[in-house]
């Protein structure tokens, strides 16, 4: 017999196969959301590459319809639309147009891909002329944001993206009621049925900056922390998950998720429900740009970053790796 005196963990990691085996944590594409930038333009070739997101691209229809083809052959199942409309105005009226470049693209992709997943962002930001995500008072310049008047325009264009054929909404603007007046309204328009994604727990975060050029939805004054949240609060976020769960919605959103995975733990821990982590534009564009300068192997960073959000508590995740890992495949 043996004599036991220290543990053989070892054993477990021997060889690939065993490590596969015991493997705690596993991605597949069930899991993966992919974000695309779709614009109002008349050039239907447009693939506007985004210099600070290296290998995403502001598309026109035609070539979305390209891009998702291509990743949905690949495995995708699930993408999140984020549009860019021709002119912008302080109300935002091509948000809830429903002839807007969102509602196009959704009725392309359902008409295409009937079982894919299509989620679109619902926020003001990219259609107003001020960048903000609401209704700024005339001759405002703090980018204060008029909270219950924008939440009018929110739910106007939540049911004019479901009416477009979305499957899920996922507003992302942050003001106070916002899950309530969309639920209200979709369900009084008869669209009961649609789920509400929300961006519950959204941080005032230094790592959407790219994400800015590739929307065009920077503020033009002010800034958005009168709505957004203060990036050292931990209590705020379990209130802020606590009001969308009672307002009714769905499946819940962290944003960021790699400077957040504490945040991310404790909401898996603190509620029983559907979590998404939204893997931000600032984190691909760090991993992008250290791959670039070869400091890092692109494909084990990768895996490794998604692999530590799900283990966070994440169930999905929002990355704009997910068709290249699908493609690649890294992840099937």
């Amino acid at each position: 017999m043996t004599d036991l005196c220290f543990h053989r963990g070892r054993r477990l990691r021997r060889t690939p196969a065993i490590r596969a085996m015991v493997r705690e944590t596993a991605l597949s594409a069930n899991d993966l959301i992919m974000p695309y930038f779709v614009a109002d333009t008349p050039d239907p070739s447009l693939r506007q590459p985004i210099p600070s997101m290296p290998g995403q691209f502001q598309l026109s229809p035609a070539e979305l319809e390209k891009e998702v083809g291509s990743a949905v052959a690949a495995g995708l199942r699930s993408v999140l639309l984020f549009g860019i409309p021709a002119e912008k105005d302080p109300l935002g009226h091509g948000a809830y147009d429903d002839n807007g470049i969102v509602q196009r693209a959704v009725r392309m992709l359902k008409k295409n891909w009937p079982d894919l997943v299509v989620v679109t962002d619902l926020c003001l930001c990219e259609y107003t002329s001020h960048g903000h995500c609401g209704i700024i008072a005339e001759g405002d310049r703090t980018g204060h944001v008029l909270n219950d008047p924008t939440l009018e325009l929110l739910a106007r264009t939540a049911v004019s993206q479901a009416k477009a054929g979305a499957d899920i909404i996922a507003p992302s603007d942050m003001m106070d009621g916002r899950v309530l007046a969309l639920r209200r309204a979709l369900d009084r328009e008869g669209f009961e049925e649609t789920p509400i994604m929300s961006y519950a727990v959204k941080y005032a975060s230094a790592y959407y900056g790219p994400f800015r050029d590739a929307a065009d939805s920077a503020p033009h004054f002010g800034d958005r922390r009168t709505y957004q949240m203060d990036p050292g609060n931990v209590q705020e976020a379990l209130r802020e998950m606590q009001a969308d769960i009672d307002e009714g919605a769905d499946l819940f959103i962290v944003k960021p998720a790699g400077p957040y995975q504490d945040v991310l733990r404790l909401m898996h821990d603190s509620f029983d429900v559907p979590l998404v982590a939204y893997q931000v534009s600032g984190e691909y564009s760090l991993i992008c740009a250290a791959a670039q300068n070869g400091w890092i192997d692109r494909r084990a960073i990768v895996m490794e970053s998604l692999t530590g959000i799900k283990r966070s508590g994440a169930g999905m995740i929002i990355t704009y790796f997910a068709a290249e890992a699908l493609r690649e495949g890294w992840i099937r």
